[in-house]
């Protein structure tokens, strides 16, 4: 029998989840006017909401906001999110211009994108829905880094075989890309033609996958588990040439099972056009695809 379908279009790998993103910030105020009112994302109102951690829900993701004084870390890429209405997203930005001058905030259109930038100099990319991206209205489709030329094969290769994902390198701008499968329409990517990378302060993103152990195993046979956090989680941050062991890039990996009390948690997504003013009953959740 013919099979009439290409099934390995479908495959996630073994990578399900791309979580958050994790960066230290010096001030909630100038979070929560950016991400909040500015991008009209949601605080989460039941974990971290003292003074000194603040999370973000992005549809099924988030941004992690611990706050550390007086340091501001900053990822060297982009970030890429779904948006619901770029138009109105865009409003909302120019809103908070005036509260967020003297810091490194700015936004612009470009190639139907709104290309943004945080308080502390994080970048960015917000797309409106399109199925290129999955049937989501708001979520986190990819995570960007900036990485040496010459590294992209090579780090496709290494998340083939230690974590089970499926990655393939692109051309993008006329650069290679590698891209590597994190869950349904989700993907972590390493763009090469950086120079001069600042040194890694710290970050980190945070995967779940469903083969814990095996990745587990091969990361420990060469020296590469950073953290044993708990039952539920590790870590690791050197992403390393598999012949040579030579480190093409650093980025601290949360890694948790599928197991971990916090897997599939019910994230709360607001309505941001709900005002007080206009207010209309029962429409103050998001309603779109997260």
């Amino acid at each position: 029998m013919n099979a009439p379908f290409d099934r390995a279009r479908e495959d996630v790998g073994n990578i399900v989840h791309l979580e958050h993103v994790n960066l230290l910030i010096p001030d909630q105020r100038l979070a929560t006017l950016f991400y909040v009112v500015g991008l009209g994302l949601t605080r989460d109102p039941y974990l971290m909401v003292g003074v000194t951690n603040m999370w973000v829900n992005i549809g099924r993701s988030q941004m992690h906001l611990p706050s550390r004084q007086p340091v501001a870390q900053r990822m060297c890429g982009t970030i890429g999110l779904i948006l619901p209405d770029l138009d109105r997203a865009e409003r909302s930005l120019a809103s908070v211009r005036t509260d967020l001058s003297g810091t490194a905030f700015g936004f612009k259109r470009h190639d139907g994108a709104l290309e943004v930038t945080c308080p502390w100099g994080n970048r960015f990319r917000c797309h409106a829905p399109d199925p290129a991206h999955g049937a989501i209205d708001l979520g986190m489709p990819y995570v960007e880094f900036d990485v040496p030329a010459g590294t992209a094969d090579r780090i496709a290769a290494f998340y083939e075989a230690i974590l089970g994902a499926p990655s393939r390198v692109d051309e993008v701008d006329g650069v290679a890309c590698a891209h590597v499968h994190t869950g349904v329409h989700q993907t972590l990517r390493f763009r090469e033609g950086a120079n001069d990378l600042p040194e890694y302060d710290g970050h980190h993103v945070a995967i779940y996958i469903a083969d814990f152990s095996s990745p587990y195993r091969k990361l420990l046979d060469r020296n590469l588990v950073s953290v044993e956090t708990g039952q539920y989680e590790w870590r690791f941050q050197d992403i390393v040439d598999l012949q040579t062991g030579e480190t093409l890039f650093t980025v601290e990996h949360e890694v948790r099972s599928l197991t971990h009390p916090l897997f599939a948690r019910p994230l709360v997504n607001r309505n941001p056009d709900q005002t007080q003013p206009a207010y209309a009953r029962g429409l103050d959740r998001f309603a779109g695809r997260a």
